[in-house]
């Protein structure tokens, strides 16, 4: 998929997060139903914090020459970092507000800021094109979970 198909897919997916929580309680959220897992407020979370994640490695690649572009903990920040306690329309609304953010900037990048590369330090050079197709991959993946846990939950996704 070229990269400019990639952008209009990443930016359809700026509501997912929304519709994924949609009709469901806080108990709902914090529930663990499939259990060993994440709750869907954990994942909810989890994808915005990979998303501004994402948005910042993005444009260190268009502005910097090959910035190191350092990995992350996710059990860690789920651990550490209150997940319980976000409010769960705040996340999706910033969720929604940075991918038509990055979206807007990428829509209007030449296509060689798509070439454009970083180095990850655990997955090596690694381009803007390379980085949104991980994060369109991203949501789908997290979209499979949050499936399974609405239907162990008796709330099927819309």
């Amino acid at each position: 998929m070229n990269h400019r198909t990639l952008l209009e897919t990443y930016a359809r997916q700026a509501a997912r997060p929304a519709q994924w929580i949609a009709g469901l309680s806080r108990d709902q959220l914090l529930a663990h139903p499939v259990p060993g897992t994440w709750s869907i407020q954990h994942l909810l979370v989890h994808v915005l914090d990979s998303d501004l994640i994402a948005t910042h490695r993005m444009r260190r690649m268009a502005a910097e020459e090959l910035p190191l572009l350092i990995a992350y903990d996710e059990t860690l920040f789920a651990r550490n970092l209150d997940y319980d306690r976000a409010d769960p329309a705040l996340v999706c609304d910033l969720f929604a507000l940075n991918r038509r953010f990055t979206a807007q900037w990428l829509a209007g990048a030449p296509d060689a800021v798509f070439a454009r590369q970083g180095v990850h330090n655990q997955r090596g050079k690694v381009s803007v094109a390379d980085l949104l197709a991980v994060y369109v991959d991203h949501v789908t993946h997290h979209e499979k979970f949050l499936v399974e846990k609405r239907r162990a939950l008796g709330k099927p996704l819309a």
